[in-house]
């Protein structure tokens, strides 16, 4: 395995440096970086355009400015990057610091949501196939993935910012909308679950009838401006989320994973409320601190109750533990809601362009919320794009591993379709399922240029756009030294993932 991982290396270095030699060549003839100055007037033109040869050192060979380059960026071993500067004298390694933290922030987030939205989306319609939930999701995946990205962030643009800050300075739903939104998550929900038609009635109907409830309940007492979960909805959620998560693991039935899932719920929650007053002035250390303490109690109560079953008992609590974390967190954020919209831009808080409010100053959950908000956007269309191929592809692999001989064997054993599915069909599902994730990964961080370009972000595609229409070889080479190395890093995990997945590919 390490000779294999060391042969990868050494043949990803050789394309990544073949890569960024053709990228230089190209960038510095795609245009002439003195054109703007040459049409200039100003009278002072003779001298700004010598200082911008100087500068960029137009009158060096191009190899010896790609050898200057390549040698700066070798430097980055011993920890001192050296990247250049763009035509006006700016260090491009803090350009591009400040750049990619604002594009990963974007894509990381994207890449998750696809992928568990994605997934998720997949091994239903592949369990449920050629059922009306099959053939919908079908549809949905082909038109999100045809979507136009320049369109489709127009319509985000108009629906998801100014007609929602419209909405939200006076929000109010009449009771026409709310019976229809109900019936359309009833309908979702009863055909993502199946069944017979008892099941399906029973399904559909008890959520029409919540989402219906709660949103009357919302209306009436300004929840859209005053929102907050409380302690009990929160606790009342992790218990679900823990349920889920045990019965898709072991079942309900293993008593000793379902307790340590309990514990780990009723310890956390009393760890959230000796941390309330830290959590509502809001710190990150607080937050990261709050999500530690719960993962050790998870380790703890998953050691303590697993027994034999030991191993599936920690991971069950650990994920518990980290989705009532989140859970605490949405609740100080959604409390703090209110305030934000008397502090922000008017009150209209979802921004068409950039990714914070210049010169914002407010509490911790405030900032927050910021940069939360204007996340948002380019978060949703960035994961339309890619939730559609992570669904497609997770159906296949899930349809073709559900016919193979060890599935019908298991299946003739009588263990229980939950197991089945989970730790027969779904692990060895996965396998090609990673490689996309470590090409979608790498292709978002390129593939934002045109999402960042509508939305104002100043990320990757801002320095790459940049520096192409400027002629400028230096945050062009920064975008792709970034780009290139996510590729191959990432294609790097995804050998190893498969040698976790599947121990045969380890020999």
């Amino acid at each position: 395995m390490i000779k294999f991982i060391l042969r990868r290396l050494g043949i990803s270095f050789l394309i990544l440096l073949g890569g960024s030699l053709l990228m230089f060549v190209l960038t510095i003839n795609s245009g002439d970086p003195l054109a703007d100055l040459r049409e200039s007037n100003d009278p002072n033109r003779d001298n700004l355009i010598a200082q911008r040869i100087d500068t960029m050192r137009l009158e060096d060979p191009w190899y010896e400015r790609y050898g200057s380059w390549l040698a700066g960026v070798g430097r980055c071993v011993v920890g001192s990057c050296d990247l250049g500067v763009n035509r006006a004298g700016i260090d491009v390694s803090s350009l591009l610091a400040s750049a990619a933290s604002s594009t990963l922030r974007l894509v990381l987030l994207s890449t998750v949501l696809a992928i568990i939205i994605g997934v998720a989306m997949g091994i239903l319609t592949a369990i449920r196939q050629y059922s009306g939930f099959d053939y919908i999701a079908t549809l949905l995946a082909f038109m999100f993935f045809s979507l136009p990205v320049f369109w489709a962030a127009v319509l985000l643009k108009e629906y998801g910012a100014i007609r929602f800050n419209d909405w939200i300075a006076d929000p109010d739903m009449s009771v026409v909308t709310i019976l229809l939104i109900a019936a359309v998550l009833g309908l979702i929900v009863q055909g993502m679950l199946g069944g017979d038609a008892r099941r399906r009635l029973v399904t559909g109907g008890g959520t029409f009838a919540f989402v219906f409830a709660a949103m009357l309940y919302f209306d009436a007492v300004n929840w859209y401006r005053q929102p907050a979960l409380g302690i009990v909805v929160v606790v009342l959620a992790a218990l679900g989320a823990a349920l889920l998560l045990v019965s898709l693991t072991t079942g309900l039935g293993n008593r000793r994973v379902l307790y340590a899932s309990l514990t780990t719920v009723a310890a956390t929650t009393v760890a959230a409320l000796v941390l309330d007053g830290p959590l509502s002035e809001g710190s990150w250390a607080v937050v990261f601190g709050l999500l530690a303490v719960a993962i050790v109690i998870a380790v703890v109560s998953g050691w303590f109750w697993g027994g034999f079953s030991r191993r599936v008992a920690i991971w069950t609590s650990v994920g518990t533990a980290t989705i009532m974390t989140g859970l605490v967190v949405a609740d100080q954020v959604l409390t703090a809601w209110g305030g934000y919209l008397g502090v922000v831009r008017n009150g209209r808080p979802i921004s068409t362009i950039g990714s914070e409010t210049p010169n914002f100053n407010g509490t911790f959950w405030q900032e927050f919320l910021d940069k939360g908000t204007q996340l948002i956007l380019p978060t949703i269309l960035l994961t339309l794009i890619s939730v559609a191929s992570y669904t497609r592809y997770t159906r296949a692999s899930m349809l073709e591993v559900l016919e193979q001989d060890y599935v019908r064997t298991a299946r003739s054993k009588g263990l229980s379709e939950r197991t089945v599915i989970t730790k027969h069909a779904f692990r060895n599902a996965l396998i090609p399922i990673t490689t996309i994730v470590a090409f979608d990964f790498a292709g978002l961080i390129g593939g934002a240029v045109l999402t960042e370009t509508v939305f104002g972000w100043k990320g990757m595609g801002e320095l790459f756009r940049t520096g192409l229409t400027t002629v400028d070889p230096a945050p062009v080479m920064a975008f792709y030294l970034v780009t290139g190395t996510a590729a191959v890093v990432m294609n790097m995990l995804a050998d190893i993932a498969y040698a976790f997945l599947d121990p045969r590919i380890r020999r």
